[in-house]
């Protein structure tokens, strides 16, 4: 797709101002990268121009798509931040500026096998707390997608290092704004560049079960159209299909029984409200026999990422067991494409989706969802609207902390030295001697501050101290502090008390 199809397809989403401005940053763009080259000899504008098509096939709001065909510009170009606000204004230039430091963020760390389990998910959190603004992460995400489909031209160990990466932290960062298509299309590259050999192997299983399976399905569908039809329920179905990879992590679960997994193929019915979805579940329990362990309502209780589904799963009279998922047509786009999928609707028609059942209000504990999809449904229809909301709070009372070898720890805001010691070992904090920051010696009272490097020094001869107490701000220091001073207390006594004993015998 060259500069004339993103600007034709933009055409179709946007306004004729916001394409100037789009046409405008292509040219900007491809001035900036001239000379460069991708590893496919491509030129390297092709790279944020795809990126950008993305962004429009995402329906997401006009600023967006600029910061992705600019997204490379300040990091790989003579483009400065100052040049951007200029001309693009002030909102895009921090959309550039956040997607350039999340690159940062992970640039110049060694391979992700080479660190701890906490370090993959921190470096996931990382990039939310770095990035800020939600859309920064989309923009990422769109550029990690075009990059894993045009993995084939980078060398073979690059392959695998960009695919871990993908798989162990930017498939888990698409989950967390619940882009579950995005995941899966994430997961599905990185899968096969990771361990071909399975892949192929998995997916030629799943082809030859899915004749099978979808034979067996269509008797089942045709039962319950006609019984939705009978109840006069208004419903669209289709299917869901398994993905590769997400087969291959279950047959290990079942010792590779392809006959023990039910869910190859799930019936997705899509409901006009909350209402007729529960409805529908009813409808579907009377029709056949529900395996009441396998009933979840995400409904009633959210996903953390605000998925919002009813999954149910039933044995027909044949003994086939079929897994149906039913939710309304607002929740199914957000199942998909996530906080993305708020940039196409009005806020009205979003807030009138709240109202009127068909999408579940969420828990006060997930208000931060809601205001994002308001907020992103005025950004998408080029209403005014306050940039602010789109700070992503999720990690703002969290810092995160390097270890000598790299690893990420995240600690509550407010955190010490000492707090650091306790959160990777109490026996490392028991034996702590000293704190270097940085390179520098720094006092425990030190409060530990964001993208601090700590080395927490050791002696044999040091022992935890009373003082300690100020110096320790989580509750877990705290508690590990109070249980190595209680027993050394114990030792002391039991030592003094041993003396006294010896003492009175002579």
């Amino acid at each position: 797709m060259n500069a004339n199809d993103i600007i034709t397809l933009a055409k179709s989403h946007y306004g004729e101002n916001e394409a100037i401005e789009l046409e405008h940053a292509i040219e900007v763009a491809t001035k900036a990268h001239s000379g460069q080259k991708r590893k496919s000899g491509e030129d390297y504008i092709t790279h944020p121009l795809q990126v950008a098509a993305i962004l429009i096939e995402w329906e997401m709001d006009i600023d967006s798509v600029l910061a992705g065909v600019l997204h490379d510009t300040v990091e790989d170009t003579d483009i400065v931040l100052e040049q951007l606000e200029t001309f693009f204004g002030r909102d895009v230039a921090f959309l550039v500026d956040g997607v350039t430091k999340v690159s940062q963020a992970r640039s110049g760390m060694r391979e992700l096998s080479s660190y701890l389990p906490t370090t993959k998910d921190n470096l996931a959190k990382l990039l939310i707390a770095v990035g800020q603004d939600v859309r920064v992460l989309i923009i990422k995400l769109a550029d990690r997608l075009h990059n894993m489909r045009t993995l084939n031209h980078m060398p073979h160990d690059k392959q695998k290092k960009i695919a871990r990466e993908t798989m162990e932290v930017f498939a888990p960062l698409a989950d967390r704004l619940n882009m579950g298509r995005v995941r899966v299309q994430l997961e599905e590259l990185s899968f096969k560049y990771l361990v071909p050999s399975e892949f192929i192997k998995t997916k030629s299983l799943l082809e030859s079960r899915l004749k099978k399976s979808q034979r067996k399905l269509n008797s089942v569908r045709r039962e319950v159209i006609k019984r939705l039809e009978d109840e006069k329920i208004e419903f669209k179905m289709d299917g869901r299909v398994k993905s590769v990879y997400s087969l291959y992590k279950k047959l290990d679960r079942v010792d590779g029984d392809i006959d023990r997994i039910h869910d190859l193929i799930a019936l997705r019915i899509i409901a006009k409200d909350l209402d007729t979805c529960y409805l529908v579940l009813g409808v579907l329990h009377d029709l056949y026999t529900p395996l009441f362990e396998r009933i979840k309502d995400y409904v009633a209780q959210p996903k953390p990422n605000g998925y919002q589904s009813l999954h149910t799963t039933v044995q027909t009279s044949t003994g086939q067991v079929v897994e149906f998922q039913v939710r309304t047509r607002e929740m199914h786009e957000y199942a998909e494409r996530g906080l993305a999928a708020s940039f196409h609707y009005n806020e009205t028609k979003l807030t009138d989706a709240y109202k009127q059942g068909t999408l579940a209000e969420l828990p006060a504990d997930l208000s931060w969802i809601k205001d994002l999809q308001l907020t992103a449904a005025r950004a998408g229809k080029g209403q005014a609207f306050d940039a602010e909301k789109f700070r992503m709070n999720l990690f703002s009372d969290r810092i995160f902390i390097y270890s000598p070898k790299g690893d990420i720890y995240d600690l509550p805001r407010g955190s010490f030295p000492l707090d650091f010691a306790y959160r990777i070992h109490s026996d490392l904090a028991a034996r702590t001697s000293g704190c270097k920051i940085n390179g520098a010696m720094k006092p425990f009272s030190y409060e530990l501050q964001h993208g601090d490097h700590v080395e927490i020094l050791t002696s044999k001869t040091a022992s935890p101290k009373p003082t300690w107490k100020n110096f320790v701000s989580t509750s877990h220091a705290k508690e590990k502090l109070r249980l190595q001073l209680s027993r050394e207390s114990r030792g002391i006594l039991e030592v003094v008390t041993d003396r006294f004993r010896r003492t009175r015998k002579k």
